[in-house]
């Protein structure tokens, strides 16, 4: 049966990981690919190391800050939308939508939100509640799809090796938690958590306090599937080795596995 592997990776500054991005596409080659906080222009996303390594890509470039890319190993991406629809005033590069593979991907980077309470965190909710409602009319649309980024949001005390210690933190706080809550209760299945069960997982391990060390790190990196998609997850995990290499992103890749052929042959004798 055909498999078809999706990854997220916060990169966190292309231009100064290229390197480091390129040795996890060869060593993991996932099909799939999306990115975050490119931190780099349009002009600067270095499209041609990309294809030399197999990959077609969009991108939604800023410089210094954000960014967004969709990377796909042969067939490229289908550019379907870049921000969020209802949020043209939003000026950062945060959200770029494609058709690739027979999927619809969706790659996001939702606000940060701190400090809070003020204008960022307020900004975060608002951000929030557009994808709320993008996602809903995506569940609509009949088409199977992959929400995948870094949502800036620890889900449950589960997802981090010491609440306490972030309790003021807008990626803890209810409003956080409530609005990714209810991103779930529309119907979408957060890949990873279903997979590994009540495993302790991360995905970000910040650069202070010896975090990666004593691997004391908080999930926040998440691939959600739509109803048609979920049943085809056959696995999922972090490529954990990526944030331990030299000059590393904070956030290590994470990635599920589709069952694409054996779906097909099930939706096909649903219909006969």
């Amino acid at each position: 049966m055909a498999r078809l592997r999706i990854a997220t990776f916060n990169i966190n500054g292309i231009r100064s990981r290229q390197a480091a991005l390129l040795q996890w596409l060869e060593r993991e080659a996932p099909d799939i690919v999306c990115l975050q906080e490119l931190k780099a222009a349009d002009s600067a996303f270095p499209a041609d190391a990309l294809r030399e390594a197999g990959y077609s890509a969009i991108w939604h470039g800023q410089s210094a800050w954000n960014g967004v890319a969709i990377l796909s190993k042969g067939e490229a991406p289908l550019e379907s939308r870049r921000g969020l629809p209802g949020f043209e005033a939003d000026t950062h590069s945060r959200y770029l939508e494609a058709a690739v593979g027979g999927l619809l991907v969706c790659c996001l980077y939702l606000p940060n939100g701190n400090p809070q309470p003020g204008p960022k965190f307020d900004y975060k909710l608002a951000w929030f509640d557009h994808l709320l409602e993008h996602a809903a009319k995506l569940l609509t649309s009949g088409h199977p799809v992959v929400l995948a980024g870094d949502f800036n949001v620890v889900p449950t005390d589960e997802d981090i090796y010491n609440p306490r210690s972030w309790l003021k933190d807008a990626l803890l706080q209810p409003e956080s938690r409530e609005r990714y809550r209810r991103l779930l209760a529309q119907g979408w299945t957060d890949a990873l958590r279903t997979h590994v069960g009540d495993e302790r997982v991360y995905t970000f391990w910040d650069y202070f306090r010896r975090h990666w060390d004593t691997n004391s790190g908080l999930r926040i990196d998440h691939i959600l599937l739509s109803p048609e998609l979920a049943p085809r997850l056959r696995d999922a995990g972090v490529d954990r080795w990526v944030r331990g290499e030299p000059h590393a992103s904070d956030h290590a890749p994470t990635w599920v596995e589709l069952e694409m052929g054996a779906a097909r042959k099930r939706v096909a004798k649903a219909r006969g």
